[in-house]
């Protein structure tokens, strides 16, 4: 099999969820390194590593939407947890303060970014105090529930809300 045909055989709704997880994975793994660069003084290199993580959560934003845009499209459908009852609430009490959470790092996020390009330290300081933890649990529990649905409970045709 050539390369070009392997690739071709590649199916993007298979790859998709576990890119989401990985960009997660980066953007908390920027986010701890942006915090520590900051703390240690090295502002320069705080702002390259908090702008990558932006960048990477943009990348994940644009992938997740693809995924689950194209899913209801495509008559693919939707998976829903398998695990059993009690591990049931542990998922989706992770899954709804994710949600939740998840609508706020855009706006947080961006605020924060422009208040540090504006040099208005101390606002910029105050707002990152709030957004650096939501968006690191963000990316953390992003990871979480990808790793449970789809590698602790992974999922069957069986599974699918909806079918084609």
């Amino acid at each position: 099999m050539t390369p070009a045909v392997a690739f071709a055989e590649i199916d993007v709704w298979q790859i998709l969820p576990a890119a989401d997880a990985t960009l997660n994975a980066v953007a908390a793994a920027l986010l701890v390194i942006g915090y520590r660069l900051i703390k240690q003084g090295r502002e320069l290199a705080h702002k390259r590593v908090m702008l990558g993580a932006f960048a990477v959560s943009t990348v994940f934003l644009a992938c997740y939407l693809t995924y689950h845009i194209g899913a209801r499209l495509s008559g693919r459908g939707e998976l829903h947890f398998g695990g059993p009852p009690p591990i049931n609430y542990v998922y989706y009490a992770i899954l709804i303060s994710h949600v939740l959470l998840a609508f706020t790092v855009p706006v947080l996020a961006i605020a924060t970014i422009w208040l540090g390009l504006k040099d208005r330290r101390e606002s910029h300081r105050r707002l990152a105090w709030w957004t650096f933890p939501i968006w690191l649990y963000v990316s953390v529990t992003g990871v979480v529930i990808y790793v449970m649905l789809y590698h602790v409970y992974p999922p069957s045709p069986a599974d699918l809300i909806i079918r084609p």
